[in-house]
């Protein structure tokens, strides 16, 4: 595998990496920034390119310290200031699973949640439902990842999946639909309930040494419109972001969000009530990172852009070229770093996501 990674002397800086995204720094570099590399991408780069042996990683449970070596050295060697790394709640929600010839890391296999059959669908399955201790979660590998990180790296962090994400989950996407009409009691007792278990899960979290900024990720959109009314966000979401804001903010961390869809009838309550500082996924389809930057820009960061689409389905020369077109509009226009528009998924080829990471790492 031809390529000019890992870097021979990488130089992360996670506190100017924050600088740039908040505005405080312009006209410097363009950082990376990733927010989730599946296994299927992430094993044979650690492999071919660092050259160390592949330890398999978390399959439901927790990964081990040799994989955590291996997922460390793997944002250090490609050049990224920070690593990003995110566990949660083990909430109980129905999932259909398939197989996916490219979940190489999964066993060939890939689980949807199940949008028609919801775990809690009435007072009797809320009062049934086994939630989650937050309070005797395991930080262990969140305090491993903190005592070990390279000079001068950061990491980013969340609990994984959003409070709008667990419940629709929990209660099925078609569930929650039906009960935001017909019992909305218990949509707000769900909600309630999945809100203060990741508010006690951020109280530990954010203790932690060496966090660069809290990166959330909570899908809401579709391509067209939110997944639910931008009024119902308001009631039982939104509201849940600004805390856990509030508490990023209280440590002095920035709050980002990654968030799937067309969210633009919130935004700007995202921007002025939620207070996030930048926003992650993008798809060109709906609004390319020009545009968004454009748009809001002057308000908060604007994180990644390059289109899954193009990831997957372009050529090496097609993702660098999209790439530095990238830093060269949104670069000089600051509060912005480089990276896919949405993941790292199984499908895209190693080539291509490699093509994506050097070009960002080329200074000239």
């Amino acid at each position: 595998m031809a390529t000019s990674l890992p870097l021979t002397s990488p130089r992360p800086d996670a506190g100017e990496f924050i600088d740039i995204l908040l505005g405080r720094v312009r006209g410097g570099r363009v950082p990376l920034v990733e927010y989730i590399v599946d296994d299927a991408v992430l094993r044979p780069v650690v492999e071919s390119v660092l050259g160390r042996a592949w330890v398999a990683g978390p399959a439901g449970g927790r990964p081990g310290q040799a994989w955590l070596d291996n997922f460390i050295a793997f944002w250090h060697g490609l050049g990224y200031d920070c690593v990003r790394f995110e566990r949660g709640l083990p909430f109980e929600e129905p999932k259909i699973a398939g197989g996916d010839a490219s979940m190489t890391g999964s066993g060939g296999t890939r689980a949807w949640a199940d949008e028609h059959r919801g775990a809690v669908t009435s007072w009797q399955d809320f009062e049934r439902y086994p939630w989650p201790d937050a309070g005797s979660f395991d930080f262990s590998d969140f305090e491993y990842i903190a005592s070990h990180l390279p000079e001068g790296m950061g990491w980013l962090t969340c609990h994984a999946g959003g409070p709008f994400e667990h419940l629709s989950w929990i209660m099925s996407y078609e569930g929650l639909c039906i009960a935001l009409v017909e019992n909305r009691e218990l949509v707000a007792a769900v909600a309630d309930r999945v809100g203060r278990l990741l508010a006690a899960f951020y109280r530990n979290l954010l203790d932690l040494p060496g966090i660069a900024a809290v990166f959330a990720g909570d899908d809401m959109g579709f391509r067209s419109s939110t997944l639910v009314s931008p009024a119902d966000l308001k009631s039982f979401t939104l509201p849940w972001h600004r805390a856990y804001a509030a508490m990023a903010h209280e440590r002095g961390l920035p709050y980002f969000l990654h968030s799937c869809g067309n969210v633009s009838a919130v935004m700007d309550d995202l921007i002025e009530d939620v207070r996030i500082d930048g926003k992650h996924s993008f798809e060109d389809a709906i609004i390319d990172v020009e545009g968004f930057q454009e748009a809001y820009g002057d308000r908060l960061a604007a994180l990644g852009g390059v289109d899954v689409n193009i990831l997957a389905a372009g050529s090496p020369g097609d993702v660098r070229a999209r790439t530095r077109r990238l830093i060269e509009t949104c670069g000089p226009r600051g509060r912005f770093a480089v990276g896919s528009g949405n993941s790292i998924p199984s499908y895209v080829p190693v080539k291509n996501y490699l093509a994506m990471v050097e070009e960002a790492n080329r200074r000239t």
